[in-house]
């Protein structure tokens, strides 16, 4: 498959500290964006609100989105935003509500601010949008040519969100070094910004292996520290950055195959992206016969309570479904196939298999 190298790097504009949300309104009045749609979660606003701040000159409505991005989804916010004649829009939550906004900003011409609630992906920095189906099947990622406008990251209101989707975040950014890896060291000249985003995707893996647990005992106790600001850093930065500067080269290959393939599967519905992507990173790891990488994430997998296979996610797959999810992995279009080896549906559907029997004897152990 051929892979392109379009540097989209950051956003407008990004700032994290504590009282960041506070200068919303200042930063939408530079923009001159005087009327915004305010899109928000249901669960994560009620998190949020505390933080929002009142707008004193800035013309505002808030709609609640419906769970999805969707066809369906992105119309309903872009068509409410051009009846309100809006300017801008603000979406305020988790990486769905990120990824509607910006389709919708997109759609519209308009630019896009985003709040993160949560540290779970790097939706917030990147200029792209997962799209899926009404079935909740994963359809297709657009990419847009535009930045972010401006990301503001509250860690307060981060430090308050469930445990779970952190510990998935942080198995969703673990990925970004082994996907852009398997790709990166395929090249035999490496151009500058790869080299960029190889820098970032390696951070990744060394900040969250060193940080991830001191920095989820923070949210346990609530209390800040510098390895919780270093995590939700590393998640929603440094994790756009790999995808910004190495473009297809840092985006997914075969643990986000993976995870796609996954979605066919309806109880799959009911688990996090990076629960799915994490498992996904090791039927990766099989496929490139990188065992003792495995036996070396194993521990930290342990200690954050990363599934390390089907029956941790909580799957019991038939043989037909797992022959479904192979087929599903290896699809043409399908980026398991910037991998160096030749992959087949055989190729996935034995991977998967010898990975829930080496997960069967260690935990027999």
């Amino acid at each position: 498959m051929e892979q392109s190298l379009i540097v989209r790097g950051a956003p407008q504009e990004y700032e994290c500290r504590e009282g960041a949300w506070n200068g919303l309104e200042d930063h939408l009045q530079r923009r001159n964006l005087k009327r915004v749609l305010i899109l928000h979660g249901k669960n994560s606003w009620q998190a949020a609100k505390p933080f929002f701040p009142e707008f004193e000159n800035i013309y505002s409505k808030f709609m609640a989105y419906g769970g999805r991005c969707t066809d369906k989804e992105i119309a309903k916010a872009a068509v409410y935003a051009k009846e309100e004649r809006m300017s801008g829009i603000v979406a305020v939550g988790g990486g769905t509500v990120s990824d509607l906004g910006k389709a919708a900003a997109y759609q519209l011409g308009i630019p896009i601010i985003i709040l993160p609630t949560l540290a779970a992906t790097c939706a917030a920095y990147t200029p792209l949008s997962v799209v899926y189906k009404e079935d909740g099947e994963m359809d297709r990622y657009d990419v847009y040519p535009v930045s972010n406008s401006l990301i503001l990251i509250e860690p307060s209101v981060i430090l308050h969100s469930p445990v779970n989707l952190m510990v998935a975040g942080i198995g969703d950014t673990l990925a970004k070094w082994y996907e852009a890896d398997t790709m990166i060291s395929q090249l035999t000249v490496q151009p500058i910004e790869i080299g960029v985003a190889s820098f970032a995707a390696r951070q990744c893996r060394e900040i969250l292996l060193r940080d991830s647990e001191q920095a989820i005992a923070a949210m346990k106790t609530g209390k800040l520290n510098q390895s919780f600001l270093n995590v939700i850093e590393t998640n929603i930065l440094l994790g756009g950055m790999v995808g910004g500067f190495g473009d297809d080269y840092g985006r997914t290959a075969g643990a986000h195959s993976i995870h796609d393939a996954l979605t066919l599967l309806p109880d799959s519905h009911h688990q996090l992206h990076g629960n799915k992507v994490a498992y996904g990173v090791f039927v990766q790891l099989v496929i490139e016969d990188k065992w003792n990488e495995i036996e070396e994430l194993l521990s930290f997998y342990r200690s954050m309570n990363l599934p390390a296979s089907l029956k941790e996610l909580g799957f019991s797959l038939s043989d037909a479904e797992y022959k479904a999810v192979a087929e599903r992995a290896a699809a043409p279009h399908e980026t398991i196939h910037y991998m160096k080896e030749t992959i087949t549906p055989e190729v996935v559907y034995q991977a998967m298999q010898a990975l829930e029997v080496f997960m069967a004897e260690k935990n027999s152990v």
